[in-house]
């Protein structure tokens, strides 16, 4: 087993890049406080500054955090995926050996730069373009509803019931709704808004927040979008794609091998695929815990709101025997399993010291 040059073994690590949500009030600043390459963020705004966009210091900079300014989808993608790409850099690879890169939903553009099957800019290029794509477009809506309770237990009955009745609604005239993100134990639903609130009518409220509409966001993952992925095709040639430099988990749990992987094949899942169809994040989850057997699942930032789903799906997948959430914060308290950068009193755990 590799050590680090203090003689202390090196962990091996799966990163998880997250998605659209989680750049919200508590995270304005964070690039100022955490990017550690200013020469890349400028250049991350150069292209901004070409296409008339509100430059990356000025949004991560504002006196305020503005719903309408920074969760717009052509802001937040640009955010987030800066602040993952800053997050992934700041990792301490004397310390950490990373063994696979994955991400949910947008995340798997963030996941693309930091595997290195995307330059920084080009990682950059792509995120930027379809968080634009889908801003001018924002066709339908998303929701989201639990499947499990407040203890993690599994419940695929229930999960199975709330699936049918999607099936149900969508066969409806005039109705669209589908599975968009299958994220632990959350369903991400998407369609269209008569699709949306027939859901909501048929099931009952829970924890008092459920079920949710997502503020800004279209029907990701969904055959809505497929004009958004035609054009998203036109603007991103595959010659931005390349071999990468780690293992890939996208959101279907196939691995993307460095130096057996087809670039154009990535190119076309890319802007495919991962637009139109479902993105099951838990499997993509399980297969990270049995292929690479990790000792440590990395969440960069920014936020932290995806670290309730890497758990549920570890527990889905029944991962080290945990069965609920009473295990997993057992596991965590012993030896942490997930270590989540936007926590301040974890990041440490996983960065460089000065």
């Amino acid at each position: 087993m590799p050590k680090t040059g203090g003689g202390a073994i090196m962990k091996t690590a799966v990163v998880i890049c997250p998605g659209r949500g989680t750049y919200n009030k508590a995270e304005l600043g964070y690039l100022a406080r955490h990017f550690p390459d200013e020469a890349l963020l400028a250049q991350f705004d150069e292209q901004r500054r070409s296409g008339g966009q509100a430059l990356l210091g000025e949004l991560d900079g504002a006196a305020r955090f503005s719903v309408a300014m920074h969760t717009r989808g052509d802001n937040a993608s640009a955010l987030i995926y800066a602040a993952t790409l800053g997050d992934f850099l700041s990792i301490d690879r004397e310390a950490i050996r990373i063994v696979a890169v994955t991400g949910n939903s947008m995340g798997w553009y963030s996941a693309l730069a930091c595997g290195g099957a995307l330059s920084a800019q080009n990682g950059f290029l792509v995120a930027n373009t379809m968080g634009t794509l889908m801003q001018q477009s924002l066709i339908g809506g998303q929701l989201i509803y639990p499947f499990m309770g407040e203890n993690w237990q599994p419940h695929r009955e229930r999960r199975a019931d709330l699936l049918a009745l999607v099936d149900d609604i969508s066969m409806r005239p005039d109705h669209a709704l589908a599975l968009s993100i299958d994220l632990g134990g959350m369903l991400v639903l998407a369609g269209n808004e008569a699709g949306l609130s027939a859901f909501e009518r048929a099931v009952e409220p829970v924890q008092e927040r459920f079920p949710m509409r997502l503020g800004n966001h279209a029907a990701f993952h969904t055959a809505l979008q497929a004009p958004v992925a035609e054009r998203g095709r036109e603007q991103l040639p595959p010659s931005l794609f390349a071999q990468p430099d780690l293992p890939l988990i996208d959101g279907r749990g196939a691995i993307w091998w460095p130096g057996s992987s087809d670039p154009g094949a990535l190119w076309d899942y890319t802007l495919g695929h991962q637009v139109v169809e479902t993105y099951d994040f838990t499997h993509a989850m399980e297969i990270a815990a049995r292929e690479f057997a990790p000792d440590l699942f990395i969440l960069t930032g920014p936020g932290t709101t995806l670290g309730g789903a890497v758990a549920q799906s570890l527990i889905l997948a029944q991962w080290r025997g945990m069965g609920g959430k009473e295990d997993f914060k057992a596991r965590q308290e012993k030896a942490p399993l997930l270590v989540s950068m936007g926590m301040e009193d974890q990041r440490g755990a996983v960065t460089r010291r000065a």
